[in-house]
């Protein structure tokens, strides 16, 4: 398991100017995104949504980083970031789940046999809109 410092050190995260405007525009796309994915699950295209909603809770993740004056170059690194940064604005249990939805879309999109069921994509869904108020609030 990589550490944020390895992040850096390997350039998965890097430093680049902080942008207020950025960190705003990455929030938007991710409600724009949130909004895709529920249709997806209402119009019964589960794997749609939770692909589609996993990127709406990364656009919300990066935001902070885009705040902060950082560029990510690996998903497991803004979990890492988040973890180490915020631990005390973001609760456990959100980082927890970020990663767990990370998993879910990367077996999704990758893992031939499986397909995510209703319940899960819902439970993301209601995850990403919890995730994405407490992006705005740290914004």
């Amino acid at each position: 398991m990589i550490n944020l410092k390895e992040c850096i050190e390997k350039g998965l995260i890097r430093k680049m100017p902080a942008s207020k405007q950025k960190a705003l525009q990455s929030i938007e796309k991710a409600k724009e995104l949130l909004g895709e994915a529920k249709q997806n699950l209402e119009d019964d295209r589960i794997n749609s949504s939770v692909i589609v909603c996993y990127l709406a809770i990364f656009h919300a993740a990066r935001a902070v980083l885009f705040r902060d004056g950082f560029r990510e170059k690996s998903h497991e690194c803004i979990i890492k970031y988040l973890e180490e940064k915020y631990s005390e604005t973001i609760p456990q249990k959100q980082i927890q789940l970020l990663d767990k939805f990370k998993s879910e879309r990367t077996h999704t999109q990758y893992d031939v046999s499986y397909s995510p069921n209703e319940e899960e994509a819902e439970k993301m869904n209601q995850f990403a809109e919890e995730f994405i108020s407490t992006i705005e609030q740290i914004l």
